[in-house]
């Protein structure tokens, strides 16, 4: 009669596995492996012939063998290609060495381990203890396999991001500390799977499919915003952060989900789509899914879905807040990497997820996976929102002006290639931009690609329907008499000056009297109108195929007040020409913070202590106060360091030295982000080599 098994202690080898399963990042007791790959663990207390022995691994409310959260497995020769499996690696009088395989497309999340003697016949299952399961790109039977090993580097294993902004004349880009390795940010990433309200709704349904990254991804394209189910991050556009930080002032993911935890799970304030676009990369790269952020310039928000966005300008060229349709100067989502088995391998690849809460789908504002081949080849009936995401980078634009009054609207013109411009992520190992407007579109204005926003549209069955926001032919037709374009002449910083020309062009053969309207806004990145400016008009005479030039100033002093932390402005000249239709000339201006130095004062080596110095130049001639330092780094830093600087003169120089001991060895980020009373986030990164 063989004697049950006592309380064994487990040697999960948390190293050696942690190297096997690119896991060792993990600063984790824990052991965490990925699926579809063999992991050795070692017990004692056991005396039993190693044919005996049951395991049984296990996740979930309610494990059960049809859900595939529960398996039962004993000892076989060799590892299973489909289930569990458990082979004896080697055995001595007191402990035996096994490893175990888990099958490719098992599910995801925190697992017990249990063995049973089955030799006693009655002995009860004995718990081993727990480990963490996750997707593995490195393994070629997983649906989010990458056979490129740079690629998993960069969209897996990779902490630091670089996120792009601005708008299409004028890209400016900031470091992101994703930090999905932190201490607790994989525990509080399988806690928001927990809370998700699929899971509230039927929690043993939930977990069984957390095998599909298409399912987890969507999912937790919800949780990252808080609408519907109290998830990470509240949005806010309205250029007022009180009771929370404004969006632009994050540096990191970590503090936010952090927050978010220690809160007892209340959103935290405040995020816009590059905050919601980093955190869902952060907590899908902690999970295993290859995942970056996308930035698409002059992004069309279609809220009615007919493909088209309208835009609406009054007779002094004020843009007006008519419609639910927008062009944001910018916007960020998700591209995860996985493959379409509901939809056939040439939709594999790229899939678009998007946490920002624009528009609800299935009831709850959540966004993809829409295949990006689907959203190229105009196959717009597929799942999951891929309407949306084509209207994202190739909507029609139509420009109209109102009247408040009599609510009459003229069509001004419209355009077919101005939404989705210059589409970014950053490069597989380097600090650059690249650009993959090419794998939205086939060129704009190309014949194949207003074949495809035909197919689009007829998908949808918009082709044949009246609509009354369509222009009339009449309106198409009508030429204007003249052109114009804004062309900037100077710095386009804060606390310059800033410099612009209108330029005007008859295109008649006959003289021509124009009245310009012209007015300067402060707007969010998303365009919406905030405060006015400034605004001016004059009238003109252009004689036959005449150019004129009128340059433009509008001061520091005047923009000054009026800016919001996204430092963007839209100017506009409405051109009346007399006898003629409207002409409506428009630029969007992204200003640049000044710049913030970092230097690495020594050699950065593991656990010695390296100072560091940051200078910023007050560039204007009033003394700016309330400044304060904010650095992070993973390896570099645990936690986030707050430095207060005293207040600068105009003019003045300022130098903050501080101090960090580097914990791991390779090149890391510091990011550090300087705001002051006239200032807001001035962000900088430095590239620091941590040597042994």
């Amino acid at each position: 009669m063989g004697q049950a098994l006592t309380q064994p202690s487990t040697d999960w080898h948390v190293k050696e596995n942690g190297r096997d399963h690119h896991t060792s990042k993990f600063s984790t007791k824990e052991l965490i492996v990925r699926r579809g790959q063999a992991f050795v663990i070692t017990f004692n207390g056991t005396e039993q012939p190693e044919q005996t022995l049951t395991f049984i691994a296990e996740t979930g409310p309610k494990p059960s063998k049809q859900a595939k959260t529960q398996a039962t497995f004993g000892i076989s020769s060799t590892a299973s290609k489909e289930g569990w499996s458990a082979v004896l690696q080697s055995t001595s009088s007191h402990s035996v060495s096994i490893s175990i395989s888990s099958p490719a497309n098992a599910v995801i999340g925190r697992y017990k381990l249990s063995v049973q003697s089955t030799s006693t016949g009655s002995s009860s299952p004995v718990v081993l203890g727990t480990f963490v399961l996750l997707f593995n790109p490195w393994s070629s039977g997983d649906d989010v396999f990458m056979p490129n090993k740079a690629e998993c580097e960069e969209y897996v294993l990779e902490e630091f991001g670089i996120i792009f902004a601005g708008n299409s004349n004028h890209i400016n880009s900031f470091g992101w500390n994703f930090g999905q390795f932190q201490a607790d940010i994989l525990n509080i990433c399988l806690s928001m799977l927990d809370r998700s309200l699929n899971y509230r709704k039927d929690p043993a349904t939930d977990v069984s499919h957390r095998y599909d990254p298409k399912y987890l991804g969507r999912v937790l394209s919800a949780m990252v915003n808080a609408n519907d189910d109290q998830g990470v991050v509240l949005g806010n556009w309205s250029g007022n952060y009180d009771g929370g930080k404004s969006p632009s002032s994050w540096t990191g993911s970590g503090e936010i989900l952090q927050n978010w935890k220690k809160s007892g799970f209340k959103p935290v304030r405040y995020g816009q789509c590059w905050v919601f676009a980093a955190v869902l990369t952060t907590v899908l790269r902690c999970l295993g899914i290859p995942t970056r952020t996308i930035t698409n310039f002059s992004s069309a928000h279609d809220a009615d879905g007919n493909l088209r966005v309208d835009e609406f300008y009054d007779a002094s060229g004020n843009h007006l807040n008519e419609g639910a349709d927008s062009v944001w100067n910018f916007h960020v989502w998700n591209e995860s990497w996985f493959s379409r088995k509901d939809l056939g391998p040439s939709y594999s690849g790229w899939q678009i997820l998007d946490a920002t809460p624009q528009e609800e789908s299935g009831g709850i504002y959540q966004c993809g996976p829409a295949s990006r081949n689907a959203i190229k080849e105009g196959d717009v009936d597929l799942d999951y929102d891929c309407p949306f995401v084509f209207a994202e980078v190739n909507a029609d634009c139509m420009y109209w002006n109102y009247d408040p009054a009599t609510r009459k609207k003229t069509l001004l013109f419209n355009k077919s290639t101005v939404i989705g411009q210059l589409i970014s992520t950053k490069a597989v190992g380097r600090n650059d931009r690249i650009d993959v407007t090419s794998d939205y579109k086939y060129e704009e204005g190309s014949k194949k690609e207003r074949d495809i926003f035909k197919k689009a549209r007829k998908k949808l069955g918009l082709e044949d329907k009246f609509d009354p926001t369509a222009p009339t032919p009449k309106e198409i037709e009508q030429k204007p008499d003249i052109s114009g374009k804004f062309k900037m002449a100077g710095p386009l910083e804060v606390g310059k000056d800033l410099n612009l020309i209108l330029v005007l062009t008859n295109l008649q053969s006959e003289v021509k009297s124009v009245q310009v309207n012209m007015t300067a806004w402060s707007t969010l990145y998303t365009r919406r109108p905030v405060r006015e400016i400034w605004k001016d008009s004059l009238s003109v005479s252009l004689s036959p195929e005449e150019e004129k030039q009128f340059p433009i100033k509008i001061s520091y002093a005047e923009y000054q007040q009026q800016l919001t932390t996204d430092n963007a402005i839209e100017v506009t000249a409405l051109c009346h020409v007399e006898g003629g239709i409207q002409v409506l000339v428009q630029r969007h201006i992204a200003l640049d913070n000044p710049a913030i130095d970092i230097q690495v004062l020594g050699e950065a080596k593991v656990n010695k202590e390296v100072e560091v110095e940051v200078v910023f130049t007050n560039p204007i001639d009033t003394e700016v106060k309330d400044c304060v330092l904010q650095v992070e780094g993973s390896d570099l830093l645990r936690g986030i360091l707050m430095i207060d600087v005293p207040p600068l003169k105009g003019k003045e120089i300022s130098s903050t030295k501080f101090k960090l001991t580097p914990f791991e060895t390779g090149s890391k980020h510091l990011l550090v982000n300087f705001s002051c009373d006239k200032f807001a986030d001035i962000k900088a990164f430095k590239t620091v080599k941590v040597i042994d």
